[in-house]
């Protein structure tokens, strides 16, 4: 019988960045044990009494060895969030097939991967719960971001393939997709012409009127969302289902 008097333990990828970081900090104050995986470091603020390591899950053998390490760390997990990602901004025919390849190892190829050596560490557990971070560009997507948009409508896909597979085994899948979230990534990606603006700021600025909110969104609005898809408590009903967590950008017609 799984341990009912012990902290839950959640694998968090992509832990370092920002949705991560701020996943990271959530479940940690929510009492979980937190192992993270990031090819970037996370610093010395990472929670004591959880696991990190630095890794690049693009690399199947690398992943392996992540899961390796956490069945030493743990005899269960209760949770997996699949966050890390890469996003290479370049017009469809100026993408190569390194950059294909390099996009869809780490944003798709990774969580199978990541998934399939969970099973039995959830399984175990009892049961337990899978987010896959997609994003909106799976269902609106915008110019020079193909390779990007294609690996997260995959991810919508495999979420929901998941979801039916891993039932009988008490272990829900589903997926968050996030808008426009003030991090790293979205601040190198506005480089990329689809916002207007002399600066950074300015095309932040024009970003956030383009959603029914008027602002971008905060790394902890995401991993709030995550908590509430992970924890039995809230959402125990819900596999297989994607939400959209953008300020309301899609549900405004761009024609207007």
């Amino acid at each position: 019988m799984p341990e009912t008097n012990q902290p839950k333990t959640i694998l968090i990828t992509g832990a370092a960045g920002g949705i991560g970081r701020a996943t990271v900090q959530l479940f940690a104050e929510r009492g979980w044990r937190v192992i993270g995986i990031d090819r970037a470091p996370f610093g010395s603020e990472f929670p004591s009494n959880g696991l990190f390591i630095q890794s690049d899950i693009s690399i199947g053998a690398n992943v392996e060895s992540i899961f390796e390490q956490a069945r030493r760390f743990t005899g269960v997990l209760h949770g997996l969030v699949n966050n890390a990602a890469l996003q290479i901004a370049r017009p469809l025919l100026e993408t190569s097939v390194e950059d294909w390849d390099a996009v869809m190892a780490s944003n798709l190829r990774s969580v199978f991967l990541g998934i399939k050596l969970a099973h039995p560490l959830l399984k175990a557990a009892g049961g337990g719960a899978i987010v896959n971070v997609s994003s909106v560009h799976a269902v609106a997507t915008s110019a020079n971001i193909a390779a990007y948009a294609a690996s997260k409508g995959g991810l919508l896909a495999l979420t929901r393939a998941v979801a039916i597979e891993f039932a009988p085994d008490n272990i829900r899948c589903n997926a968050v997709l996030p808008g426009a979230v003030d991090t790293p990534m979205l601040r190198a990606g506005l480089s990329r012409g689809h916002v207007q603006g002399d600066d950074i700021l300015e095309r932040l600025d024009n970003l956030a009127r383009k959603t029914v909110n008027g602002r971008v969104g905060r790394p902890d609005e995401i991993a709030h969302t995550i908590y509430f898809l992970i924890d039995e408590t809230q959402s125990s009903f819900m596999t297989g289902q994607a939400l959209i967590v953008d300020g309301g950008a899609t549900a405004r017609l761009s024609t207007e």
